[in-house]
Parts: C-alpha cells; structure tokens; sequence
C-alpha cells in the first residue's frame, strides 16, 4: 500500500476508557428542525414567503416542537417570515421556534426586533472558532475569538434587559470539527459562566460537524470529551448538528 504523505491525518480524541460504543439511546432525544434556515439564507433565490409558510406547516405537522425558523438578520424576508407567524399566532402551543444570529451587536439587537412577542424562543449564537477561521479569515487570537463570544451574551443579556423578552440561549463555536479540543471547551465554558445557565433553565450547546473533517466515530469521541467536561453539566443541553457530507 502507498504511504500518503501529502496530508497529516485528523487528530484522533485520547479517550480510552470511551463509554459511547456500548450506549443505546433509552429516551426520546430532543429534534430541533432546521431546514428552515440551514443554508437558505445563502441561497440565490431563497425559499418565498409563501414557501416558508407552508414549509413550517410542515414541519409542525410532523411533530417537531423546536423549529429554527430561520436567520432574521441576514435578509428581509426571513425577518417577515418570523413577524408573521408570531402576530398572526401561527406558532401552536408547545412549539419553540429558534433564530440564528452571529455575535455582532447590530445583529443581534435586529433579531430581538424579530422576536419580539414570541413565546419561549432560541436565540441561537455562533461564532467562528476554527483555527483556518481565527487565522486566515479574522486574523484574531484565541483570547480575541473567545471575547467576541462572550460580548455576545452580554449583548443579548442586554436586550432581555431592555425589552422583556425571556428567551433560552444556544451557543455553536461555528465549525467545531476544525476547531481544538482544548479551546472548544474553553469557550463553551465561558460562554456558560457568562449565562449561569441552571436545570430549571438549562442552556443548549450545540457542537456542530459545520466541515466534516474525519470519520463518525471520531466525532462521537469529541462529543463525549466535551460533555464529560462541560460546565454546570447538569444545565446543559448538549446538542450535535451533524452535516453528514461523506456519509
């Protein structure tokens, strides 16, 4: 067999005493459904109001009670969309409906608008953490990456300050998978001291396979190394977005 040498294999997670191979799932987890937003933002021609509608009918006809509805801040008719299933009380009773937001302060503050008289929401909030992203892209230290975060929760501790609008927070370092160990941890945490997050109001981190950069079994590893090592576990919703590229 050819030795290739041209790329270094993805670092493998130290974890020999792995307890995920031998689990079977006992209890129903939590979906949250994210077809609404995932990627349509990006779009050339994004889904129209009408198709988002009907697409959340959908949705909620299968029976997800937690559905990201979409990315209010990145375009006018995502912000319309969520005004108009909130005034005109299209969201049923028990359904959470989710919103996606980068840690920048304008953002954030637009989104607030857009979920303004929803009842229980997620704001959901990101940012890039990924080596390639910290040095190429934004050209910022981890200390500098790990600030942005944190100003994040604040800026929307801020905004339930000034508008009375109870929300569960979501944290996503963007791109886990590309992302160290070792510095994943130390956001996740800080993010969670920033929002004291408790059981009764527990808050969701979410790990997500943004670039799948290695094979299942290794992000099973991650993720048990994560959440044997998170914060104020019992507060924690630990959740997996995995893209599933390769398969």
């Amino acid at each position: 067999m050819t030795k290739i040498t041209k790329y270094r294999p993805f670092p493998q997670v130290d974890l020999p005493t792995r307890k995920w191979p031998n689990k079977t799932i006992a209890t129903a987890p939590k979906w949250c459904s994210v077809d609404l937003r995932d990627g349509n933002q990006a779009l050339i021609s994004p889904m129209s109001m009408d198709d988002k509608l009907e697409f959340f009918r959908r949705i909620v006809k299968i029976g997800f009670r937690e559905i990201e509805v979409g990315f209010p801040a990145a375009a006018k008719v995502e912000f319309d969309f969520l005004r108009k299933i909130i005034d005109e009380n299209l969201v049923p009773t028990g359904v959470a409906v989710q919103v996606l937001v980068q840690a920048r302060k304008h953002l954030i503050e637009k989104t607030f608008e857009a979920i303004n008289g929803a009842v229980n929401p997620i704001v959901h909030l990101y940012n890039s953490t990924s080596v390639n992203q910290r040095k190429i892209v934004f050209k910022m230290s981890e200390r500098e990456i790990m600030a942005v975060a944190i100003q994040g929760v604040k800026w929307i501790k801020e905004q339930i300050a000034l508008t009375g609008q109870r929300v569960r927070l979501q944290y996503s370092p963007e791109s886990f998978t590309g992302t160290e160990l070792k510095f994943a941890l130390d956001i996740c945490n800080a993010v969670i001291g920033e929002w004291n997050p408790t059981p009764e109001n527990p808050i969701i981190i979410n790990l997500p396979a943004t670039v799948e950069l290695a094979t299942p079994n290794v992000y099973a590893d991650m993720i048990e190394w994560m959440s044997d090592r998170l914060d104020k576990r019992d507060s924690v919703i630990l959740s997996v977005h995995a893209h599933n590229d390769r398969g």
